[in-house]
């Protein structure tokens, strides 16, 4: 089975926490406005946790919603799960105090639905590289979106 470029590179992990210094540093506004760094709690540890994710929608300026690509497998996912309080960090916002809540199955197909209308060829390469490492675990497709509401 030939592999999947956003399979492959969901599980590089020094790929996916680049980002994350230059959100540090204040210039997470160059990764655009599909961008954002979640800031949260481990779970066990209780130190700080970084992880860049992009806005599946933003409902407006304080609510901004996140997919989970790899299930609630995910380790930021099953954080906030735990700890749903956060920090976000958008643009030029920098850790925006937030808190996190699963959307309902019925709101977050309709939220998916509208993400691949809105971005069909992102939607298909990320939809097939979340399938793939779905299949590889032997699970069906779960793609949990969480919404972030952000203090005003």
């Amino acid at each position: 089975m030939a592999s999947n470029p956003v399979a492959r590179l969901l599980r590089t992990r020094w790929a996916v926490r680049a980002p994350i210094p230059l959100f540090r540093h204040g210039l997470g506004f160059l990764l655009g406005p599909r961008m954002l760094m979640l800031e949260h709690v481990g779970r066990t540890s209780g130190e700080p946790r970084y992880a860049v994710l992009e806005v599946v929608e933003r409902e407006d300026d304080d609510h901004l919603l996140v997919a989970s690509g790899l299930g609630r497998r995910s380790q930021w996912f099953r954080n906030l799960t735990a700890t749903p309080a956060c920090h976000v960090s958008t643009g030029r916002r920098r850790r925006v105090p937030a808190t996190a809540a699963e959307l309902s199955p019925t709101d977050r197909d309709a939220a998916l639905a509208r993400y691949a209308a809105r971005n069909p060829r992102a939607w298909h390469a990320l939809e097939s590289g979340m399938q793939r490492l779905a299949d590889e675990r032997g699970e069906a497709l779960d793609i949990p979106l969480v919404r972030l509401s952000l203090a005003p």
